[in-house]
C-alpha cells in the first residue's frame, strides 16, 4: 500500500449495488438471482425514513453483495425512485465499504462532498452508513446515489 492510498478515506471495496423492486416483486427477483447462484445472505424490514423490505444476495464468495429492495410505504424513497422510473425497478445506488466511516464522512465533506445525511447513521445488517447526493461535487455529478458504509458487529462479508 502506497503512502497516498493511506490518505483516502479508508475504502475497501464494493459492498454492494441496490436494485429498487417495484411492490409485489421481490420473491420473484430473489429467485431470478438465486437461479444464477447468488447466495441469500439476509433479510430485513428497515423501517425509519428508509420503508424498504431488504434482501442481500452474496456475489460467489467474495465480500461484493447485492441488495434488493422493495418499498414497504409510498412514502418510501424507493417507491419514488420507482414512481420517476414510470413504475420500474433499477439501480437505486451503489455501496462502498470503508474502514471508518467517521473519517470517510469528515474527509468528503471536507472535499465539498454533497451528503445527504447530517451524520453517519444506522444502517441495515449492523452497519453504519451516510449517502452522497447524485450531484455530487461542484465539478463532477455521479448521476447515482453513493451509499457509504462499514461493516458492524453481525454484518456479514
Amino acid at each position: 500500500m502506497n503512502d497516498g492510498a493511506a490518505q483516502v478515506p479508508g475504502f475497501l471495496c464494493f459492498d454492494h449495488v441496490a436494485i429498487a423492486v417495484p411492490p409485489g416483486e421481490l420473491e420473484a427477483h430473489v429467485a431470478a438471482y438465486t437461479s444464477l447462484g447468488f447466495t441469500v445472505i439476509h433479510r430485513e424490514d428497515v423501517l425509519g425514513t428508509d420503508q424498504v423490505r431488504e434482501v442481500l444476495l452474496q456475489v460467489g464468495d467474495g465480500p461484493n453483495l447485492v441488495q434488493l429492495l422493495e418499498p414497504l410505504t409510498p412514502a418510501s424513497p424507493v417507491a419514488k425512485q420507482i414512481e420517476k422510473n414510470g413504475g420500474r425497478g433499477g439501480m437505486a445506488h451503489v455501496a462502498l465499504r470503508v474502514r471508518d466511516i467517521q473519517a470517510a464522512y469528515d474527509d468528503l465533506k471536507a472535499k465539498g462532498f454533497r451528503i445527504i445525511d447530517a451524520a453517519p447513521r444506522k444502517g441495515s445488517r449492523g452497519t453504519t452508513v451516510f449517502f452522497v447526493h447524485p450531484k455530487t461535487t461542484d465539478t463532477a455529478a455521479f448521476g447515482y446515489i453513493l451509499e457509504i458504509v462499514q461493516e458492524g458487529e453481525g454484518s456479514h462479508a
